[in-house]
């Protein structure tokens, strides 16, 4: 039994959830099968570029540009949200506005802030209106989400908000029972922890305590190995 494979059925034995990023097995046995320079790119740059000239699905036809995401490329923690909202599509950074600022205050609890992280969406164009991103949509980006994951090889996946963790994690469960637990992408090497969008804790502040809880766990996850 390989170490991977002795890895899952550890995990899978303490009744802990493993994912596996889409294409990641088939691109084990074929590392250039789903990455094309033309497409998601190699690198930094060219993926840049490629989120930048996509025509995927049919919201480019309303962004004012796409939003790529913002931070260290190579940081610990990484940060994943919904979608652009108005104020993200027309300054093309994600989590900016009110929003943000409690984002940025959640980091700072944590010891963090924009600089030491990489925050990025699941989707890269806004949606009209603001509604909630379709299946479709969602698929159209998700390449480009997994090279962000892939490159940054972060030590922590923050999951903020239902569409989040749904899309990033193939459930359809609600964010009340995906969070306070221990989820994993990418065979357990990755730990996830889903929370509670910042937007929505400003209309439920009485949530925050347990956005707090949801940080204190992936703090702990941080600090030692995953069991």
């Amino acid at each position: 039994m390989s170490a991977e494979a002795r890895r899952r059925a550890y995990l899978e034995a303490l009744e802990i959830d493993v994912y596996t990023l889409r294409g990641h097995d088939d691109a084990a046995a074929a590392p250039d099968a789903d990455i094309s320079p033309g497409e998601v790119g190699p690198d930094w740059e060219t993926l840049r570029s490629a989120v930048a000239s996509c025509t995927n699905c049919s919201l480019h036809q309303s962004r004012t540009q796409t939003v790529f995401g913002v931070g260290n490329p190579s940081a610990d923690w990484m940060i994943i949200g919904e979608a652009p909202g108005q104020e993200e599509d027309r300054l093309g950074e994600p989590f900016v506005g009110r929003a943000g600022k409690l984002l940025d205050e959640m980091l700072r609890s944590l010891g963090l802030d924009r600089s030491s992280v990489f925050i990025a969406n699941i989707l890269k164009c806004r949606p009209p209106n603001n509604r909630d991103p379709s299946a479709e949509e969602a698929a159209a980006c998700r390449r480009y989400l997994d090279r962000q994951i892939e490159l940054v090889a972060p030590k922590m996946i923050l999951a903020v908000g239902r569409i989040a963790a749904q899309h990033l994690l193939n459930s359809d469960a609600p964010v009340g029972r995906m969070r306070g637990q221990k989820h994993y992408l990418n065979d357990g090497q990755i730990p996830v922890v889903v929370t509670y969008h910042p937007a929505y804790l400003l209309r439920s502040p009485t949530q925050k305590r347990k956005a707090w809880q949801d940080l204190v766990l992936a703090r702990q996850l941080m600090k030692g190995p995953a069991s």
